[in-house]
Protein backbone atom coordinates (compact mmCIF):
# COMPACT_ATOMS: atom_id res chain seq x y z
CA UNK A 1 0.00 0.00 0.00
CA UNK A 2 1.29 3.52 -1.17
CA UNK A 3 1.46 6.53 1.52
CA UNK A 4 -1.11 8.11 -1.22
CA UNK A 5 -3.17 5.42 -0.46
CA UNK A 6 -3.22 5.95 3.45
CA UNK A 7 -5.02 9.25 3.30
CA UNK A 8 -7.91 8.59 1.25
CA UNK A 9 -11.04 7.75 3.10
CA UNK A 10 -11.94 4.06 3.53
CA UNK A 11 -15.35 4.19 1.52
CA UNK A 12 -13.75 5.91 -1.41
CA UNK A 13 -11.33 3.02 -1.66
CA UNK A 14 -13.96 0.77 -2.04
CA UNK A 15 -13.41 -1.13 -5.80
CA UNK A 16 -16.38 -1.20 -8.32
CA UNK A 17 -17.23 2.05 -8.04
CA UNK A 18 -20.33 3.57 -6.47
CA UNK A 19 -23.63 1.46 -5.68
CA UNK A 20 -26.44 1.11 -8.15
CA UNK A 21 -29.62 1.41 -7.35
CA UNK A 22 -31.70 -1.22 -8.79
CA UNK A 23 -33.90 0.37 -11.13
CA UNK A 24 -30.67 1.69 -12.37
CA UNK A 25 -29.00 -1.03 -13.79
CA UNK A 26 -27.70 -1.77 -17.14
CA UNK A 27 -30.62 -3.00 -19.06
CA UNK A 28 -32.98 -2.13 -17.19
CA UNK A 29 -35.92 0.18 -18.69
CA UNK A 30 -37.41 2.67 -16.05
CA UNK A 31 -40.67 3.81 -16.67
CA UNK A 32 -41.60 7.22 -16.80
CA UNK A 33 -44.45 8.71 -14.46
CA UNK A 34 -47.82 8.93 -16.78
CA UNK A 35 -48.29 13.02 -17.43
CA UNK A 36 -52.08 14.26 -17.72
CA UNK A 37 -52.30 13.69 -21.11
CA UNK A 38 -50.99 10.17 -21.68
CA UNK A 39 -53.90 7.70 -21.37
CA UNK A 40 -54.36 4.91 -19.43
CA UNK A 41 -53.96 1.18 -21.25
CA UNK A 42 -57.52 0.17 -20.34
CA UNK A 43 -58.64 3.55 -22.00
CA UNK A 44 -56.78 2.88 -25.29
CA UNK A 45 -58.37 -0.78 -24.95
CA UNK A 46 -62.06 1.39 -24.46
CA UNK A 47 -61.60 3.54 -27.55
CA UNK A 48 -60.73 0.81 -29.84
CA UNK A 49 -63.83 -1.12 -28.44
CA UNK A 50 -65.53 2.28 -29.54
CA UNK A 51 -63.95 2.63 -32.95
CA UNK A 52 -64.80 -1.03 -33.96
CA UNK A 53 -67.93 -0.36 -33.44
CA UNK A 54 -68.59 2.92 -34.90
CA UNK A 55 -66.78 1.05 -38.05
CA UNK A 56 -69.09 -2.12 -37.99
CA UNK A 57 -72.35 0.12 -38.03
CA UNK A 58 -71.00 2.30 -40.97
CA UNK A 59 -70.06 -1.47 -42.26
CA UNK A 60 -73.81 -2.13 -41.91
CA UNK A 61 -75.07 1.02 -43.32
CA UNK A 62 -73.31 0.43 -46.72
CA UNK A 63 -74.60 -3.19 -46.91
CA UNK A 64 -78.07 -2.07 -46.45
CA UNK A 65 -77.57 0.76 -48.87
CA UNK A 66 -75.92 -1.80 -51.27
CA UNK A 67 -78.97 -4.42 -51.11
CA UNK A 68 -81.57 -1.54 -51.65
CA UNK A 69 -79.62 -0.48 -54.30
CA UNK A 70 -79.40 -3.95 -55.59
CA UNK A 71 -83.09 -4.50 -55.20
CA UNK A 72 -84.15 -0.82 -56.71
CA UNK A 73 -81.81 -1.99 -59.92
CA UNK A 74 -83.54 -5.65 -59.68
CA UNK A 75 -87.25 -3.91 -60.19
CA UNK A 76 -85.43 -1.19 -62.40
CA UNK A 77 -84.97 -4.01 -64.78
CA UNK A 78 -88.16 -6.01 -64.89
CA UNK A 79 -89.95 -3.22 -65.72
CA UNK A 80 -88.09 -1.96 -68.46
CA UNK A 81 -88.12 -5.48 -70.12
CA UNK A 82 -91.73 -5.62 -69.16
CA UNK A 83 -92.26 -2.03 -70.75
CA UNK A 84 -89.86 -3.56 -73.90
CA UNK A 85 -92.35 -6.14 -73.97
CA UNK A 86 -95.36 -4.15 -73.82
CA UNK A 87 -93.94 -1.88 -76.71
CA UNK A 88 -92.70 -5.03 -78.67
CA UNK A 89 -96.56 -6.64 -78.73
CA UNK A 90 -98.05 -3.04 -79.17
CA UNK A 91 -96.04 -2.53 -82.29
CA UNK A 92 -96.49 -6.07 -83.69
CA UNK A 93 -100.23 -5.09 -83.19
CA UNK A 94 -100.48 -1.97 -84.96
CA UNK A 95 -98.61 -4.49 -87.51
CA UNK A 96 -101.12 -7.16 -87.59
CA UNK A 97 -104.38 -4.09 -87.17
CA UNK A 98 -102.88 -2.74 -91.14
CA UNK A 99 -103.39 -6.54 -92.13
CA UNK A 100 -106.56 -6.69 -92.01
CA UNK A 101 -108.17 -5.52 -94.73
CA UNK A 102 -105.62 -8.20 -95.98
CA UNK A 103 -107.44 -10.76 -94.17
CA UNK A 104 -111.27 -9.45 -95.39
CA UNK A 105 -110.06 -9.42 -98.67
CA UNK A 106 -108.79 -13.00 -98.51
CA UNK A 107 -112.07 -13.91 -97.14
CA UNK A 108 -113.79 -12.74 -99.60
CA UNK A 109 -111.77 -14.63 -102.23
CA UNK A 110 -112.39 -18.00 -100.07
CA UNK A 111 -116.27 -17.17 -100.13
CA UNK A 112 -115.85 -17.31 -103.71
CA UNK A 113 -113.71 -20.31 -104.07
CA UNK A 114 -116.34 -22.39 -101.67
CA UNK A 115 -119.21 -21.14 -104.45
CA UNK A 116 -117.38 -22.94 -107.50
CA UNK A 117 -117.48 -26.06 -107.54
CA UNK A 118 -114.27 -27.31 -109.40
CA UNK A 119 -111.59 -23.85 -108.23
CA UNK A 120 -108.95 -23.59 -110.33
CA UNK A 121 -104.89 -23.93 -109.58
CA UNK A 122 -104.65 -20.10 -108.74
CA UNK A 123 -108.04 -20.64 -106.38
CA UNK A 124 -106.09 -23.48 -104.45
CA UNK A 125 -103.13 -21.29 -104.19
CA UNK A 126 -104.63 -18.68 -102.84
CA UNK A 127 -106.80 -20.81 -100.16
CA UNK A 128 -103.29 -22.24 -99.26
CA UNK A 129 -101.51 -19.32 -99.08
CA UNK A 130 -104.47 -17.74 -96.47
CA UNK A 131 -104.23 -20.65 -94.57
CA UNK A 132 -100.32 -20.49 -94.40
CA UNK A 133 -100.65 -16.93 -93.44
CA UNK A 134 -103.68 -17.03 -90.63
CA UNK A 135 -101.33 -20.09 -89.52
CA UNK A 136 -98.41 -18.06 -89.03
CA UNK A 137 -100.05 -15.07 -87.35
CA UNK A 138 -102.18 -17.50 -85.18
CA UNK A 139 -99.24 -18.80 -83.80
CA UNK A 140 -97.84 -15.34 -82.71
CA UNK A 141 -100.78 -14.60 -80.83
CA UNK A 142 -103.78 -13.64 -83.47
CA UNK A 143 -107.28 -14.58 -82.57
CA UNK A 144 -109.85 -15.18 -85.30
CA UNK A 145 -113.38 -14.38 -83.87
CA UNK A 146 -116.15 -15.53 -86.20
CA UNK A 147 -118.19 -17.75 -84.16
CA UNK A 148 -121.49 -18.01 -84.52
CA UNK A 149 -124.24 -19.39 -82.31
CA UNK A 150 -122.31 -18.21 -79.53
CA UNK A 151 -123.83 -15.76 -76.59
CA UNK A 152 -123.24 -12.00 -77.48
CA UNK A 153 -120.33 -10.54 -76.15
CA UNK A 154 -119.75 -6.60 -76.29
CA UNK A 155 -116.54 -6.64 -75.73
CA UNK A 156 -115.38 -8.82 -79.39
CA UNK A 157 -119.10 -8.01 -81.16
CA UNK A 158 -120.17 -5.53 -82.60
CA UNK A 159 -124.02 -6.07 -83.36
CA UNK A 160 -125.46 -4.24 -86.42
CA UNK A 161 -128.37 -6.11 -87.01
CA UNK A 162 -131.14 -7.79 -84.73
CA UNK A 163 -133.43 -10.65 -85.18
CA UNK A 164 -136.53 -11.80 -82.44
CA UNK A 165 -135.43 -14.61 -80.21
CA UNK A 166 -136.92 -17.60 -80.69
CA UNK A 167 -139.05 -19.22 -77.93
CA UNK A 168 -137.18 -20.35 -74.60
CA UNK A 169 -134.29 -17.81 -75.73
CA UNK A 170 -131.60 -17.12 -72.97
CA UNK A 171 -130.25 -13.61 -73.86
CA UNK A 172 -128.75 -12.48 -76.84
CA UNK A 173 -127.00 -14.76 -79.17
CA UNK A 174 -124.71 -14.26 -82.66
CA UNK A 175 -126.81 -15.39 -85.80
CA UNK A 176 -124.06 -14.41 -88.25
CA UNK A 177 -120.91 -13.04 -88.31
CA UNK A 178 -120.63 -10.51 -91.09
CA UNK A 179 -116.75 -9.71 -91.03
CA UNK A 180 -114.61 -11.62 -88.66
CA UNK A 181 -112.71 -9.55 -85.66
CA UNK A 182 -109.67 -10.03 -84.45
CA UNK A 183 -107.72 -10.53 -81.40
CA UNK A 184 -104.14 -9.86 -81.01
CA UNK A 185 -102.60 -11.24 -77.22
CA UNK A 186 -105.53 -10.67 -75.81
CA UNK A 187 -106.14 -7.56 -76.79
CA UNK A 188 -109.24 -6.87 -79.23
CA UNK A 189 -107.86 -5.69 -82.70
CA UNK A 190 -111.59 -5.02 -84.08
CA UNK A 191 -115.09 -6.35 -82.78
CA UNK A 192 -116.62 -8.79 -85.26
CA UNK A 193 -119.37 -7.23 -86.96
CA UNK A 194 -122.35 -9.71 -86.12
CA UNK A 195 -126.21 -10.07 -86.11
CA UNK A 196 -127.90 -10.76 -83.15
CA UNK A 197 -130.52 -12.71 -82.65
CA UNK A 198 -132.87 -11.99 -79.16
Amino acid sequence: MSLFDEHLPEEEVVAGGPELLPEEEPGATASAPRGPGQPHHGTALAEEADQREVLARERDEYLRALQRTQADFENYRKRVARLQDEQSARASGQLVEKLLPVLDTLDLAEAHLNESLEPSEDGKALRASRAMLMDTLGKEGLERVDQPGVPFDPSVHDAVAHSEAEDGQDGAVVEEVLRAGYRWKGQVLRAAMVRVRG
